[in-house]
């Protein structure tokens, strides 16, 4: 099955580090950010899930949960999250995904769905696309994807923007320009007439251009 924006997000039962899970059950009326790794032990993501950690207070601020994925055991995810903890100065509270079988994986393109085996005997290399960012909505609908090399650590603070435009978006009739974080001024989405804008701003907007409406952040 092809994922695309706005694609269900695929349900799985699956071991994690905090017990088995059923995923649209457990994102409940949250938004979620999945984020999935080829190998435990890897340098990189070391990082990666040690930054996570840092700044997940930033995600429950935004009635979001962070869920973590490896292609390994959940008993080599504790053991990583020491190794983690020691060298990036955080623990990881979130739970991880122990994907042995690779179901979560293939169910979200990551591998082929024709791939054969598990994890053992596996290398980072051998798994070197998992390595996707998901954010999906408490419709359990896809928000962004987002697809990484292994030798490339990941932005999340990028992550956290996108969100908070998600966020913003769905709930104003509104789009984000090119680099915008939060308060900043915003666009007026293209499904809302002029006639309909005159009554959400009576303030008026700017438009350098009649299809390029500009306004401030709505609250």
């Amino acid at each position: 099955m092809s994922l695309r924006i706005h694609s269900i997000a695929p349900n799985f039962t699956a071991k994690t580090t905090q017990g088995v899970i059923d995923f649209h059950q457990w994102i409940g009326d949250n938004w979620v950010i999945l984020f999935s790794h080829p190998k435990d032990f890897t340098p990189v993501c070391t990082t990666e899930l040690g930054y996570m950690a840092k700044i997940e207070p930033e995600f429950t601020k935004r009635n979001t949960k962070l869920i973590g994925l490896s292609i390994d055991p959940v008993e080599n995810h504790a053991k990583w999250a020491a190794d983690i903890e020691e060298t990036q100065g955080a623990k990881v509270n979130y739970p991880m995904i122990g994907d042995t079988d690779l179901a979560v994986a293939k169910l979200y393109n990551m591998l082929p769905a024709d791939e054969t085996g598990g994890s053992d005997g596996r290398t980072a290399a051998n798994n070197a696309t998992v390595r996707s960012v998901f954010l999906i909505g408490p419709d359990k609908r896809i928000k962004m994807m987002m697809t990484y090399p292994m030798t490339t650590g990941r932005n999340f603070d990028e992550i956290l923007r996108v969100l908070e435009s998600a966020q913003l978006t769905a709930k104003f009739r509104v789009a984000t320009p090119v680099n915008w974080k939060n308060g900043e001024d915003v666009i007026i989405a293209g499904s809302v007439s002029d006639d309909e804008a005159k009554k959400i701003y009576p303030g008026g907007w700017k438009a350098p251009k009649p299809y390029l409406r500009i306004v401030k952040q709505p609250v």
